[in-house]
This record gives structure tokens, sequence and C-alpha cells, in this order.
């Protein structure tokens, strides 16, 4: 099998999805070919904005998003017929226009996307999923909707062993911390975190947490921004404790719609286990079908507090937790995604 493996387009978050799983499909002897989105992206948009320079007193309009990404994306199709791809692999796929799926499809190529923001931004990923032949989504809950339009499978999350990883080589200039959390300032995290008195605790956050006012308690906390995935790993295994916290809020804006009912898990779940790290998170379904009652959850501001001062107090308890965590995701892996994808691509031609 021969696939054009089409780049989500960001630099982060999705972006480990790709370099995670590309190899792993070669690792199955899939014939892969790269379609760097990002690069495309930004060449695009410096190029676009450069002609626009030069010919605007002429009257040309200022470009937009749209055109942006279509002329990054124009070339898949090259791509794909130069190397006689089986399937096109469209990684996360809201960067992709609805014209160039339909391109595609018209064309006669067969396309799936792997979609990465279920169940927060359904509406945009319901209409990929009536332009492409099958969808895998990283919500279970959402199966039966795509499956209206097209052919859906569940993609659950994965670990990338040699990122995540106990015995890890970490960085000493990584700090340490008592509590960690690398991730988006969603409104509902900043309500909680804020809830919680974190007197005598380090608590250390990472990531993009702009909606922060410049005042704000929780601004203390703050030690860095978007970092590199091998980075947070090494941030996990140098903690106590690390923290989950899954996404409720469907965009980021302070008045937001929250999804309800979601019951899979997020990646960092996975990487914090994988790191051996002992953490607490938020209840889903899926918590309690991988970690039992190993991993500890909680529903409101006040449990979270407790839970975190009683495992900062209670080193041994906390390290006899985290040294089963490894064990229990080892076989949520990349290699075996791939081979779930890989089968699904073969079952559906």
């Amino acid at each position: 099998m021969r696939l054009l493996c089409v780049h989500p387009g960001a630099s982060w978050a999705t972006a480990d999805l790709f370099t995670g799983l590309y190899p792993a499909l070669k690792r199955h002897g899939v014939e892969t070919v790269e379609y760097a989105l990002d690069g495309r992206i930004a060449f695009a948009g410096s190029w676009l904005s450069a002609l626009y320079r030069r010919n605007k007193a002429g009257g040309m309009p200022k470009p937009t998003m749209a055109d942006t990404l279509y002329l990054a994306e124009q070339g898949i199709l090259e791509r794909a017929f130069r190397f006689g791809v089986d399937w096109v692999l469209v990684i996360a796929g809201t960067y992709v226009l609805p014209d160039v799926y339909d391109l595609m499809r018209r064309a006669g190529l067969r396309v799936a996307v792997l979609l990465t923001e279920s169940p927060y931004d359904m509406a945009n990923e319901i209409e990929i999923a009536k332009h492409v032949n099958i969808v895998f989504t990283n919500e279970r809950t959402a199966v039966p909707i795509f499956a209206e339009h097209c052919p859906a499978y569940y993609y659950q999350h994965a670990i990338d062993p040699a990122k995540h990883d106990p015995a890890g080589d970490d960085d000493d200039t990584v700090a340490t911390h008592d509590v960690v959390f690398v991730g988006t300032g969603w409104p509902e995290r900043i309500e909680l975190l804020s809830a919680i008195d974190w007197t005598g605790i380090d608590l250390g956050l990472y990531g993009m947490w702009s909606m922060l006012g410049s005042r704000h308690r929780l601004r203390r906390h703050l030690r860095g921004n978007i970092v590199p995935n091998e980075t947070t790993a090494a941030l996990y295994r140098r903690a106590k404790i690390g923290l989950n916290l899954h996404r409720a809020s469907v965009d980021f804006t302070r008045d937001s719609a929250r999804i309800a009912g979601a019951e899979s898990m997020n990646p960092r779940c996975y990487e914090l286990a994988a790191c051996g790290r002992f953490f607490i998170t938020d209840a889903r379904a899926e918590v309690a079908e991988v970690f039992g009652d190993a991993v500890p959850t909680f529903e409101t501001p006040e449990e979270l507090e407790r839970l975190i001062r009683h495992y900062l107090a209670h080193d041994a308890e906390r390290e006899r937790i985290a040294a089963r965590l490894p064990g229990m995701v080892a076989g949520h892996n990349f290699y075996e995604r791939a081979r779930q994808i890989v089968s699904v691509l073969q079952q559906e031609r």
C-alpha cells in the first residue's frame, strides 16, 4: 500500500500525531509520501503577501487565509498522482479546504481523514466527513454521527515510546514542580485552577494561557509557553504530580459553549502514564477502562485540592501507583494505531 500523508498544517499539538504516526506506518511496510502542509502554508502566505505588496496599487485584492490554504494545498493532487498512491491520509484535516477534498474525489483519489477535534468542532468535522471516503475520529461517541455521512472508525490516542519513557534522558535545565500541567488555558481550566488554594504548592503551568489577565492570580505559576513534546515529557518525569484536564470549551473564547458526554481520554493521560508519572485527572469513561482505580479522579476543585495535598504528603503511595502506569499504556502506541489504520484502509479499498 502507498499513502500520501498530509501534515496537519499546525506546528504543534496535532503535529505530534503526524510525527508519531508517519514512521509507524513505514514500520508496517507502507510506502509513505509526506506532504508538508505546515511549511507550504507558511511559504504560500509569504509569497501572496509579497505579491500583494507589489501589486496593491494596481488594485490587487488583499489575499485571504482561504487563498493561502488553496495555494498551499493544490500540490496534494500533483503529489498523489506523481507517486500513484492508493490513499490520501489527511491528519487533522481542518486546514484542508472543502474544494480541495472535492477535487481529490473528482480525480478518483480515495481520501481518509483522521479527525482530531471531536467533539469540540463537530460542525466543521461533519462537513469534512461529507467530502471524503472514510474518517477516523479521536472521540468514540462521535463515530455514529460521522457514520451518517461515510464509514467512520474510532482512533484511540497513543504514545510514542521513544519520547514517553520513564527512563528518558532529561535535561537538567528542565524545571521540577510539585504539580505540573502542560496545555492550553481554556476558560474551564482557568476557573478550576483559580478555585484552588496553591499555598505551599509549586504549580508549574506551561502552554498558551493568553486569557489570563495581567494581574490574574495564576500568572505567578506560568513557567513557559508552548514547549516541544520532548520537553513536556521531561517536565512530567521531574514533577511529583502530573495534572490532566480534559477540554470542555468548543472555541477559544471566554464565553464559549461547552461540550458534555465525551468518553475518550486525551493524549496527556497516555503520555503522563507512559512517563511513569503519577497523575490526577478529571473523569472520563475511558480513564476507568484503561487504568481501573489506579488513577485518582475528581469532579470539583475541592476534591482536586484534597487529592493533591494528600499525595504530596505520601511519597511512597504516589510512587507505587506511578510504577504501575507505564505497563497499563504500553500497548497504546503509534505502531498499534498504525496497524489499525492500515487494516481499515485495506478493507475499504
